[in-house]
């Protein structure tokens, strides 16, 4: 595996951003580099803070929002001619990136109401499963009531009850009584 200057690695990452804006695959035809190199070159000039798009589109309009964000980020606390000097050598018009701008900012007022809009239906969860689980507990408590009843009543420990040893031969014998009155 050849091992590549710092200075190369500078050029060929400075081919993928404007005014070249060439793609991954182009400048690794150029410079006679793996893909996979310069895909891991970039990966770690963004993880060091550098904005360096994802897609292979020559305009601005086809970076991800991620790119568009760090664009954002880094030009934040710029003034105007700084803010335009970073435009110019990124491709970039400034009034895209005061669109982004926007664009980032109504993302977060997005994901604010979203998180709350989540935590009303989560407190309203939450409530309803309370409810759920008392009412849960009163049928448990009603259930076992009648369970306990049933089984006083077939062993005939209820008071003032017939034991139920029987009780189904005396219902037949008055069944089956003729109809004149008369016993057997």
């Amino acid at each position: 595996m050849p091992r590549y200057s710092d200075e190369r690695k500078e050029a060929a990452l400075a081919k993928l951003l404007p005014p070249h804006s060439l793609t991954v695959k182009q400048v690794a035809e150029q410079e006679n580099i793996s893909e996979p190199t310069i895909y891991k070159w970039r990966q770690e000039a963004r993880e060091q803070g550098q904005c360096f798009p994802d897609s292979d589109h020559p305009d601005p309009e086809g970076w991800t929002s991620r790119d568009k964000f760090a664009a954002v980020v880094e030009t934040a606390a710029m003034n105007a001619q700084e803010r335009s000097e970073y435009c110019r050598s990124r491709g970039l018009y400034t009034g895209q990136l005061e669109r982004w701008r926007v664009d980032c900012e109504q993302a977060a007022d997005l994901a604010d109401s979203r998180r709350q809009s989540q935590e009303r239906e989560s407190k309203a969860q939450r409530k309803r499963i309370k409810a759920l689980e008392k009412e849960l507990q009163r049928k448990e408590a009603a259930l076992a009531e009648t369970a306990a009843l049933l089984t006083l009543r077939i062993y005939g420990l209820l008071p003032d009850r017939k034991p139920p040893l029987g009780w189904w031969i005396i219902r037949l014998r008055q069944s089956i009584r003729p109809r004149g009155g008369a016993r057997q």
